[in-house]
């Protein structure tokens, strides 16, 4: 007599995440075109702005005044600015979290990379809410009495601690945004081969230390450059004045 045979059923499995399908491709996508644009024009700008500090306190006031005379200038930071930089800061701490680096157990370059992008990233972000509640909602209303800008932070970087955070935080900012480059590119097929991404990595590491010395420039304008030391409190700006034009103490 036969038997029947009984053939268990087997469960569907669940389909594989492939490019361009679910959330997390786009959201990450999204997280990595936000590291550039917006967020790297504005980093270029305000290092750009930031050099005219070596110009002395008229020309950075002037620069002050300049940026915040633009059109529409405070809904452009929230849309160009502030949220962008939410998003890509706290999706950013998403990754970290999810992600693991074994840098210990697989000390290669490309995971110590993976790790410093994450501290940098983290440093970057108190450097920049810390900076924008100090130097916009503190004090003095810079919108206002962009002429108070230069002493304004100069009086922040007359504390050694807050020097020594500036200066980390700027070589950390000037190494997140190289590499988010690098990885920007990587990720979007700018660079394909191993070899195309080995030869951009040098244009990458050019630029951090490029960027880098024109950041530390600016905060060496603050700190160090006797004419400029002990500025005043707020100086006189004039669109007729020269960018270096000298200031009493």
């Amino acid at each position: 007599m036969a038997t029947t045979q009984h053939v268990p059923t087997v469960k569907k499995g669940v389909a594989p995440l492939r490019a361009g399908e679910g959330y997390s491709f786009l959201l990450r996508r999204l997280h990595s075109l936000l590291g550039i644009i917006p967020l790297g024009a504005f980093l270029l700008e305000h290092l750009l702005s930031n050099y005219e500090a070596l110009h002395g306190p008229v020309a950075y006031g002037l620069q002050v005044r300049f940026l915040n005379s633009l059109p529409l200038v405070r809904v452009l930071e929230w849309l160009f600015i502030f949220l962008p930089l939410l998003y890509h800061a706290f999706y950013g701490l998403y990754i970290w979290i999810r992600g693991n680096s074994n840098i210990i157990y697989y000390p290669w370059a490309g995971n110590w990379l993976y790790t410093s992008q994450r501290w940098t990233g983290i440093i970057a972000f108190v450097y920049i809410t810390q900076h924008v509640i100090r130097q916009r909602f503190m004090g003095v209303m810079l919108p206002e009495h962009p002429g108070a800008s230069f002493a304004k932070v100069q009086a922040e970087l007359s504390n050694p601690w807050m020097l020594a955070f500036y200066i980390i935080a700027m070589i950390a900012i000037c190494s997140h945004f190289s590499y988010g480059i690098w990885l920007f590119c990587a990720k979007w097929g700018i660079t394909p081969g191993t070899k195309a991404r080995k030869r951009f990595g040098y244009v990458c590491a050019a630029l951090f230390v490029a960027l880098t010395i024109f950041g530390l420039s600016s905060i060496y304008a603050f700190v160090a450059i006797p004419e400029y030391k002990n500025a005043p409190h707020e100086v006189p700006l004039s669109l007729s004045q020269p960018a270096t034009s000298s200031i009493a103490s």
